[in-house]
């Protein structure tokens, strides 16, 4: 039994399985089938952000088939073109096929994704993500910029993500007909 991070070859492939199976507590993801560790606790202006967007998300899904669901929760996507399973934990996802629900997380792609960027976040860890998602069908994916104070909104055009106008005033769902909501409630009370 793996019960701690040491133990694992960071250079050896992973599977779903594999994944399930270990015990510890270090925070970690699995893209395309390798090893990544996640950053430690984030910091309380992502968490505001965050809880911003779950909370309007959330009341504007009442009473509709989609859910928000904020991480820790594990997102498990196939291996596509043989490069390995992928178990992520984006900030924020809506799912609206519910039968992707299960006791371990969503198996398959989210309708969308919300990542909001830490400081550990790596361009390469990013660049790698934002493949991820385009190829696992992710229908709309945003990228929250904290401290730039800025959403990029990425549509699924086909196979391809198209990037959006950023919004100034309102960020708008495409997928979420009716969902909008004002970018200084989002940034409200960003922690220095």
């Amino acid at each position: 039994m793996i019960t701690s991070l040491e133990q694992l070859d960071l250079t050896k492939a992973y599977t779903f399985k594999d994944y399930l199976s270990w015990k510890f507590q270090e925070r970690v993801e699995l893209l395309r089938g390798y090893v990544a560790k996640m950053s430690p606790a984030p910091t309380s202006t992502h968490q505001i952000i965050s809880s911003n967007l779950h909370y309007n998300l959330g009341y504007f899904l009442q009473k509709k088939p989609c859910k928000v669901i904020a991480a820790p929760f594990d997102v498990y996507l196939p291996s596509i073109k043989g490069e390995g399973e992928t178990v992520v934990q984006p900030d924020l996802c809506v799912i609206c096929d519910t039968t992707k629900i299960k006791k371990q997380g969503c198996v398959g792609a989210p309708d969308l994704v919300i990542e909001i960027l830490s400081l550990g976040n790596s361009r390469k860890e990013m660049t790698q993500k934002f493949q991820i998602y385009e190829q696992a069908g992710v229908k709309e994916y945003w990228v929250v910029y904290p401290y730039e104070q800025v959403i990029h909104q990425y549509k699924l055009e086909g196979d391809t993500f198209q990037a959006l106008p950023i919004a100034e005033k309102t960020i708008k769902s495409q997928l979420l007909q009716g969902f909008e909501v004002d970018m200084d409630t989002i940034f409200d009370t960003i922690v220095e």
